[in-house]
C-alpha cells in the first residue's frame, strides 16, 4: 500500500480520518506532533497554518507516496493557495471531510481543492466510514511483486 501524508488546518479531520483508515475506534484527540503509521502520516494542523512550520510539511512529503490535502466542508475559507500542488514532489489528492454536517458546502470545498491543483477528490465522513474504502482502494499498490524464487 502506498503511504499517504495528510495535511490541512486544525480540526479539518486528519486524525479522525487516520483512525478510520487504520480501522481504529474513532476518538478525538489533538495531534501535537507528526505521527507515522504504516500507511499514513498524520500532521498537526498548525504545520499548515504557520509559515514557519509549513516548510516542514514539504519535508514530510518525501516520506510518503501520496499527499492528501484536507478541506473540511464546513470551513469558511481555504488555507491552500492556487496551484500549491505543483510545489509537492508527490501526487496530490484532495479530501473533503465532514460532508455529513448540516452546514457542509461540498461544492465550495471541491472548488478550493481544484484551485489548489487537486485532480482527484474524495468525499469522506470518517465517523460513518463514508469514502474511507475508496481512499484505501486508491492507495493500493498495483505494481506486481516479483518473488525471489522467480528470478
Amino acid at each position: 500500500m502506498r503511504k499517504l501524508v495528510l495535511m490541512g488546518r486544525s480540526e479539518a479531520g486528519k486524525t479522525t480520518l487516520t483512525q478510520a483508515l487504520r480501522g481504529e475506534e474513532i476518538h478525538y484527540y489533538k495531534t501535537q506532533y507528526v505521527n507515522h503509521y504504516e500507511s499514513v502520516i498524520d500532521t498537526p494542523g498548525e504545520y499548515a497554518q504557520s509559515h514557519r512550520l509549513g516548510k516542514a510539511l514539504a519535508l514530510y512529503t518525501y516520506e510518503a507516496d501520496v499527499v492528501g490535502i484536507l478541506v473540511s466542508a464546513v470551513e469558511p475559507y481555504s488555507l491552500f493557495p492556487p496551484n500549491v500542488t505543483c510545489q509537492a514532489n508527490r501526487e496530490c489528492i484532495g479530501i473533503v471531510t465532514k460532508i455529513d454536517l448540516p452546514n457542509a458546502n461540498i461544492p465550495m470545498a471541491d472548488r478550493w481543492l481544484r484551485i489548489a491543483g487537486c485532480k482527484k477528490i474524495f468525499h469522506v465522513n470518517s465517523l460513518e466510514g463514508v469514502g474511507v474504502a475508496e481512499i484505501l482502494e486508491y492507495l493500493k499498490d498495483d505494481t506486481e511483486k516479483v518473488k525471489l524464487s522467480e528470478l
